[in-house]
């Protein structure tokens, strides 16, 4: 129960790490808001909380749009009275349209920042006054080692928006840690999620594995169990860190 009596905000709950986050915060006594633009995948989530022993309210939304973000907050302090975990978690991966700055058109570019720099922005702008109010809390934002070096195959949109969500980490961390109100990023190594589906097969998963130290990819759970340490006060002297969670992929 590292999490009880605690109420959270999580983006992009519907699937992958932002489901198991959800569950996982439930599991620890969390009551969570559930938000994302999916709403039959939010509600399956939700249904997957109150079984872990949580209490979840859906609030379907995009974070990229700033009422949807506020409504979502909103929302979640009306259902459950108080706020102390925003974890902005949303995020979008195109491959296929998100490339090096020669190939990617203007419309790609800003529907990749809109939702992965603009989603966290709007979250904290109309989260943190709710932090305030509960007497304090912990902002979880979602970087990448993406951020960190660069990759031959280039996704430079979401490189520059993982990487800008460093320098807000820091300049939240410093402006609000008076009110006891702290910001930690995660970097994420290469982990196997629906959002990377799309681009794995067998030898893809085999062939990154070996690149690894740890010869495997990362797990949705891998980074929520980090999630939840920043979430709890076992991290209560912690802010404005960068915790990298990637099987020892950027010590080589």
């Amino acid at each position: 129960m590292r999490l009880k009596e605690k109420v959270a905000i999580i983006t992009g709950a519907g699937v992958g790490m932002g489901r198991e986050a959800s569950v996982l915060f439930g599991k620890e006594g969390a009551s969570v808001g559930i938000f994302d633009l999916n709403v039959d995948a939010a509600n399956e989530t939700a249904e997957l909380v109150k079984i872990a022993g949580g209490k979840a309210h859906v609030i379907q939304g995009d974070v990229s749009k700033e009422a949807d973000v506020q409504r979502a907050i909103d929302e979640t302090v009306k259902a459950f009275g108080k706020l102390h975990i925003l974890y902005a978690n949303a995020g979008v991966l195109w491959k296929d349209r998100d490339k090096s700055v020669t190939d990617t058109t203007e419309e790609n570019w800003d529907k990749v920042q809109a939702i992965n720099l603009k989603g966290p922005f709007f979250l904290t702008k109309h989260g943190i006054p709710a932090l305030r109010n509960s007497g304090g809390g912990s902002i979880i934002l979602v970087g990448s080692i993406s951020a960190l070096a660069g990759f031959t195959l280039a996704q430079d949109s979401y490189t520059c928006a993982k990487g800008a969500l460093i320098s807000l980490c820091k300049s939240l961390a410093i402006q609000f840690a008076p009110e006891q109100i702290r910001c930690n990023i995660i970097h994420p190594g290469f982990i196997d999620t629906p959002l990377q589906a799309p681009y794995l097969n067998d030898a893809k998963r085999t062939a990154i594995a070996g690149e690894i130290p740890m010869r495997r990819l990362g797990n949705a759970r891998d980074i929520a169990n980090a999630a939840l340490f920043l979430a709890s006060d076992e991290s209560s002297w912690m802010t404005g860190a960068e915790m990298v969670v990637d099987g020892g992929f950027m010590a080589m």
